[in-house]
């Protein structure tokens, strides 16, 4: 059964007859009076009783008329969708726990006034697992830090974020080489701000000898204030950080402190919910929170 099927049975209903239908939908007689037995066959029902040159429909006929009308309504609705380019429906977003505490609120609470009849879902994970969702269609887009795969997926600039490592407020230096923190804060692998921060130790001829994973910024933040560690992260993220004078930001050399987050989306899949998203980016400039002590790495 096949939407042709339908809309010529549903024809033959409204025109009272197989000629009628036939001129309406200009075909041949005999193609119309085919694809109707093709469409009984196919249901192992009658349709039609044939009185003569004359068609009344079958108790069964009179079940499917009404589903046939509203699969072909449901169909046409579906076109128009298609050639609709106003964004509807839900965009399934994905990005990384810091875009999603400090640069989503503002961004979506915008899109959410511009198209309100979008319903937005937000995943938040490392690049590896958003990557993995946009492309198994999980995820129509996501936020995350460069590098993402060229081949493979579309992107647009997003934000550019400044990387700086955070201690607590007591500890002046993270690059004395007699002193080097021992205990490094970070998500779980695949983050890209832990992987700069084990490049940072690298760099240095030194590992941390713990790493604590934590699942947010602010729960990172909280330890790092208590003297647990250091940990590596966007600048913005302090500006929601109610106890910055606990902290001590270190900001690191030119070229090492530099990130660019990247909305991407599958190849050949820009739908208009996400050319929607395209179009408010990139969001406005945060403002990092007062208080925190800052020295520079050389």
């Amino acid at each position: 059964m096949d939407l042709t099927d339908l809309r010529i049975f549903s024809m033959v209903v409204r025109e009272g007859g197989i000629t009628r239908a036939a001129k309406k939908l200009f075909r041949v007689q005999s193609n119309v009076t085919t694809r109707i037995r093709q469409l009984e066959e196919d249901l192992d029902v009658r349709l039609f009783f044939r009185e003569g040159k004359r068609l009344r429909l079958s108790p069964a006929g009179h079940v499917l008329i009404d589903y046939a009308d509203r699969l072909l309504a449901l169909a046409e609705e579906a076109r128009e969708a298609m050639r609709d380019p106003r964004p509807r429906g839900t965009l399934r977003l994905g990005a990384v726990e810091s875009t999603a505490a400090v640069r989503l609120p503002g961004l979506l609470s915008e899109y959410h006034a511009r198209h309100p009849e979008v319903e937005i879902e937000l995943r938040t994970g490392n690049p590896r697992v958003l990557g993995a969702a946009v492309l198994a269609g999980e995820l129509d887009a996501a936020l995350a830090a460069e590098p993402i795969a060229d081949a493979t997926f579309e992107k647009q600039f997003a934000f550019h974020e400044q990387l700086v490592i955070v201690s607590a407020a007591s500890r002046v230096s993270v690059d004395d080489r007699d002193d080097m923190p021992k205990t490094m804060l970070a998500f779980e692998h695949g983050c890209p701000h832990r992987r700069r921060l084990e490049e940072w130790y690298a760099r240095r001829g030194f590992m941390a000898e713990k790493t604590v994973e934590l699942g947010s910024y602010h729960a990172m933040l909280g330890c790092v204030a208590a003297g647990m560690g250091i940990a590596l992260m966007p600048k913005s993220v302090l500006s929601g950080f109610p106890e910055s004078s606990r902290l001590r930001l270190h900001e690191l050399p030119s070229g090492d402190d530099s990130l660019l987050t990247v909305l991407f989306w599958r190849r050949g899949a820009n739908s208009s919910n996400v050319q929607a998203l395209r179009n408010l980016l990139p969001q406005q400039v945060f403002p990092i929170a007062s208080g925190a002590a800052t020295d520079v790495i050389a």
